[in-house]
């Protein structure tokens, strides 16, 4: 039979290797984990430089099209400074003339006015005068 000290020692030899094979068991698991993180950062590196190139012509057309944006909003603000400059001009030859107008004939409906007051109270003196 066994002593105790044998026992004791066997128990630990068989824990031990039971505690070796868990071990293992971890370190194949990381040995494929790292092995399929290698490869997808390959082929991610393989994938990056098109995907690079996209996003540089995506940008190069972006600009472009800023440009172009650029030109016309510089088209409209020199159209809108015509337009505002028309707009001036057709107010200086059109209100001065319409104001005179204005004032010509506020001052015609003036003196008709105080004209038909001064005939009707020319009217009244010549009633009272009789």
């Amino acid at each position: 039979m066994l002593t105790g000290g044998e026992v004791a020692a066997l128990v630990a030899a068989v824990v031990w290797a039971v505690l070796a094979t868990f071990m293992c068991v971890a370190l194949v698991k990381l040995i494929k984990l790292i092995n399929e993180t290698t490869k997808v950062v390959s082929e991610l590196g393989d994938r990056t430089p098109p995907l690079l190139d996209d996003v540089a012509s995506t940008v190069e057309r972006t600009n472009t099209s800023l440009e172009r944006v650029e030109e016309i909003t510089a088209n409209v603000q020199a159209s809108s400074e015509d337009v505002s400059t028309m707009t001036a001009l057709t107010r200086s030859v059109f209100t001065g003339p319409l104001v005179r107008v204005a004032s010509f004939s506020y001052a015609v409906r003036q003196v008709l006015g105080r004209r038909k007051a001064l005939a009707v109270m020319r009217g009244r003196r010549r009633r009272e005068n009789r």
